[in-house]
């Protein structure tokens, strides 16, 4: 194995360690879709289209992970779902 490739292996992994985190958006039967899609596209920085199929899979699957990344950036995020009475989880 080349310097290069071990380099390149090493950063792959220190990349796949940092963004280990994600939000969990989970259902409930409160808010409206649109409430939802709002939600996404202000705190986690969604596209419309992102936000609508997120909202789309909570409704039907119960849960979806709507945001990947460093604890430090997803934790004032999800705060922000929970104070806006969503349901949602760093896991």
């Amino acid at each position: 194995m080349s310097t290069i490739e071990k380099i390149q292996e090493e950063l792959d992994v220190l990349l796949n360690e940092t963004r280990k985190h994600e939000i969990v958006l989970h259902n409930d039967e409160v808010n409206t879709f649109d409430f939802v899609i709002d939600s996404l596209v202000t705190v986690c920085d969604h596209t419309l289209e992102q936000a609508e199929q997120c909202t789309i899979l909570v409704h039907y699957k119960g849960k979806c992970a709507v945001k990947t990344g460093e604890y430090k950036d997803l934790e004032p995020r999800c705060s922000k779902l929970l104070e806006l009475g969503l349901s949602a989880e760093i896991v």
